[in-house]
């Protein structure tokens, strides 16, 4: 593995550990796409650090088992947005 690749699982690891955010938003923060950081915790980050590896699973693990409820509070925040933009009366806008 090359040594830049090496250095950014660390650097990745690391922030997820510090940060606990998704993998969207590391990818967001960092410029890196979503899959490139995927890959790089969940495979190649083992090669380099395995403890840190570990963490970093038990944090990918905990994200996993609450996307169903996050997605739904993000959908319910949608449709309430939604209502309010229709509730409001015309000539107030």
């Amino acid at each position: 593995m090359h040594e830049h690749i090496r250095n950014r699982c660390l650097k990745l690891g690391l922030m997820l550990k510090e940060s606990q955010q998704t993998v969207r938003a590391l990818a967001q923060k960092t410029g890196y796409s979503k899959s490139t950081i995927h890959k790089d915790l969940t495979e190649r980050l083992s090669q380099v650090n395995e403890e840190l590896a570990k963490e970093v699973s038990e944090i990918l693990a905990y994200h996993k088992s609450i996307r169903h409820i996050r997605g739904g509070e993000a959908t319910r925040q949608k449709w309430l947005s939604r209502n309010a933009e229709k509730k409001t009366p015309s000539h107030l806008e």
